[in-house]
């Protein structure tokens, strides 16, 4: 049986050594690499399909293994996860991101066994992760194997409409324009969060991530700054600066500093600075009116 893909995700070189002997008696796992932060487990994913992700709760960096966690859930084909960390104080939230396994380090050999059965434990597409596409064949031969056709009788009325629909449905030329419901999905503890716009402060690059600000919260999403820009910009949104995208209702100051500098600021309790680059601030105060 072909084993599964391995990537041991943590910042202690101890701790990665140990898992990596530990897992070498797992004839089930193949440990191809190792990571020390959310950004290069993501970046590795993005090279060898993992199907099993050993990874500490505590990442440095501004992304926490349970906010890859997150990341990942938004996934179709996302590696199982099992979480390795000094002690159970977070094993309840891991569990509610949907991990398959927490291990307390160290871990003996028969915990490991476990483990091992949670995994086999999983769907086959955790099992064995494959490459791109073929999930969706196996899916969908599987499908047809279970497939039935129901036949129902047309009245003659009403077989040009069907007709009519049909072809309509089918002309991927006509493309539909999708519903904004001035919300924007964000996932965060193996829920879906929908945040109305007007909530939104700013949104922050991270890589090819983002940080979505609210007054009282920041939320790590999957979502590209020039895809929320796209998005939000209809709204009110603009972008100040090629990390910043701004709710302009949020904003209640336009400062000049020295040097031809600019810098804006959002209302709440805690008052945010962000810069204004200059090829923006033209464009701005004519969306201002200034």
């Amino acid at each position: 049986m072909p084993q599964v893909k391995t990537l041991i995700v943590h910042s202690d070189p101890a701790v990665r050594a140990g898992l990596r002997q530990l897992l070498a008696g797992a004839q089930a796992l193949r440990v191809l690499g190792e990571a020390a932060t959310a950004f290069e487990a993501l970046e590795m994913l993005e090279a060898i399909p993992y199907g099993v992700f050993f990874v500490s709760p505590d990442l440095p960096g501004p992304t926490s293994g349970m906010e890859l966690a997150q990341m990942l859930a938004g996934r179709r084909e996302r590696p199982a996860l099992v979480f390795v960390a000094a002690d159970e104080s977070q094993a309840c939230k891991a569990f509610e991101l949907g991990a398959a396994d927490y291990l307390v380090w160290p871990a003996l050999p028969q915990r490991l066994d476990m483990t091992l059965a949670r995994l086999g434990a999983l769907s086959p597409g955790f099992k064995q992760v494959q490459p791109a596409g073929a999930w969706v064949e196996e899916r969908s031969a599987r499908a047809q194997d279970d497939q039935q056709t129901l036949s129902l009788p047309i009245e003659e009325e009403e077989e040009g409409q069907f007709i009519s629909a049909l072809k309509q449905a089918w002309d991927l030329t006509q493309k539909k324009r999708p519903v904004d419901i001035e919300k924007l999905p964000i996932t965060l503890d193996g829920r879906t969060l929908l945040l109305p716009y007007p909530q939104i402060l700013f949104v922050e690059a991270y890589e090819d991530y983002s940080f979505v600000h609210t007054v009282q919260q920041k939320y790590l999403t999957s979502y590209r700054l020039k895809n929320l820009e796209e998005r939000l910009g209809p709204h009110g949104f603009f972008r100040v600066h090629r990390k910043f995208l701004v709710n302009l209702e949020a904003v209640t100051e336009i400062a000049s500093l020295p040097g031809g500098q600019f810098m804006l600021r959002t209302q709440g309790k805690t008052r945010i600075e962000l810069p204004i680059s200059r090829r923006r601030i033209g464009e701005l105060k004519q969306v201002l009116g200034l």
